[in-house]
């Protein structure tokens, strides 16, 4: 059997891969664990649980309370709140643990556990190592010590989550959104009330699309993932900009008013000049992975920011950020994190604080991006083989190292295993898009040729 957790939480098919029994044991265990650490010592601890709006969330919502009540942790549940919500407010309610049930960007029949320290941070890679072999442990026979009588958690809705959330948002905006008209697409998610709330509280006119979920039309043919719709929402009500989420409103990706993608490489290009400006760029540094648009990478050369890269995953961008005292950073799938303000990627923070450029600017999306051009880089997902191969395979090293004579200093090739999802990504980037596109298809059908 595989390590449940990856670089985002433990996800799966909901009722298959993820089930009930599976979210009942992890959530004992993680109590267990974080009572060894002594993270509840002297204390009665407290969990905050978030969910997204997936139908199975709801079964695996009960599931997890029931084990976090049952190893005497006193439950909040928040309802249907986005990841950084519920980070937010594991940190403001001094809590010792936030749970968040999410799959995130991927489709409905999926769904995750993701586990939050106290503070809101995302759990160190050795404690969930210790959850997970814990539960392994007691899943194979080992009986759990239980507390009985008034030791047993008490389970109570916490239903300010939702207007504590969003006057933290509106917060430490740097400026208001009046004049501006904006199209929110909440990918039928976690935000689908959140962020039409927050833009309209900041001033903004707000159109939305996809913020009518059901359990089951999350991430369908809208959001992050599926920008048309947006696109022509924003040219059809002549809005300013657009923004879209992904299901549990971790990520932000735009569009200006002619309908062209912002993605999350423009918008920290965006905001690293902003914060600079504002002089909250600490260490004049911004944060990114290797996945970045090379675009990226001579922009903020040009502009005199520096730039650390790290591997691909914001737990490893927060972890840069959060060792060096940075104060920004992020992915170019639209992984925004401000530190400062949040203790992970933030969607709706991401887009206001975008949108709070244009409007203090006066400049168009559009011309706000220009600070850099992006390079045609060309993505593909390879599905349906063993991707703990990647790094061994001898035919596909020596069609990387051929790909890569083949660019030169003009571009660049990138192989890499999903975190997240059963497959192998294989970027490429050139000056030219049909050159990226042939070198990309080749080194795919290689790909599934050796790993398949």
């Amino acid at each position: 059997m595989g390590r449940l957790f990856g670089t985002d939480g433990v996800r799966g098919v909901a009722n298959a891969d993820l089930t009930a029994e599976l979210a009942l044991g992890l959530s004992v265990a993680a109590a267990h664990v974080l009572a060894e650490a002594g993270t509840f010592e002297g204390h009665r601890p407290v969990a905050v649980v978030g969910r997204d709006p997936r139908a199975s969330g709801e079964f695996l919502e009960a599931a997890v309370v029931a084990g976090l009540a049952s190893a005497g942790v006193d439950v909040l549940r928040v309802g249907v709140l986005p990841t950084p919500a519920v980070a937010y407010l594991t940190g403001a309610l001094g809590a010792d643990l936030g749970v968040m049930l999410s799959a995130s960007h991927n489709a409905m029949p999926d769904n995750g556990i993701k586990f939050f320290a106290r503070g809101g941070h995302k759990l160190a890679d050795e404690l969930e190592d210790r959850i997970e072999q814990t539960y392994r442990a007691h899943a194979s026979g080992e009986p759990w010590d239980r507390p009985t009588g008034a030791g047993v958690g008490r389970v109570r809705d916490y239903d300010q989550g939702f207007d504590n959330y969003v006057a933290h948002l509106i917060g430490v905006l740097p400026n208001r959104l009046d004049g501006l008209k904006v199209v929110i697409d909440g990918a039928h998610g976690a935000a689908s009330r959140v962020s039409p709330e927050a833009f309209s509280r900041a001033g903004a006119e707000v159109v939305t699309i996809g913020t009518e979920p059901d359990g089951l039309n999350i991430n369908l043919e809208c959001g992050s993932t599926h920008l048309d719709k947006l696109r022509a929402a924003v040219v059809e009500h002549s809005a300013d900009l657009g923004v879209a989420h992904d299901g549990d409103a971790d990520r932000c990706l735009a569009v200006d008013s002619k309908g062209n993608e912002v993605d999350g490489d423009q918008i920290l290009a965006v905001l690293a000049l902003a914060m600079r400006e504002a002089g909250s760029l600490r260490k004049n540094t911004v944060v990114a992975t290797v996945m970045s648009n090379l675009g990226f990478k001579l922009a903020m050369e040009r502009e005199g920011v520096d730039l650390v890269q790290t591997a691909v995953g914001d737990r490893y961008v927060l972890e840069e950020m959060k060792s060096n005292g940075f104060a920004l950073g992020g992915e170019q799938s639209g992984h925004v994190i401000v530190l400062d303000h949040a203790t992970t990627g933030d969607g709706t923070l991401t887009g206001l604080m975008l949108a709070a450029r244009v409007a203090a600017t006066g400049r168009s999306l559009a011309e706000l991006v220009g600070v850099m051009e992006r390079l045609p880089q060309i993505l593909i997902n390879v599905r349906d083989v063993d991707k703990s191969r990647v790094g061994a395979s001898r035919e596909l090293a020596d069609a990387v190292n051929a790909a890569e004579r083949e660019l030169g200093s003009t571009g660049r090739v990138l192989l890499r295993s999903s975190g997240t999802e059963p497959l192998v990504r294989v970027m490429v980037e050139a000056a030219d898009i049909e050159q990226a596109r042939t070198v990309a298809q080749r080194l795919a059908d290689v790909v599934k040729t050796e790993l398949g």
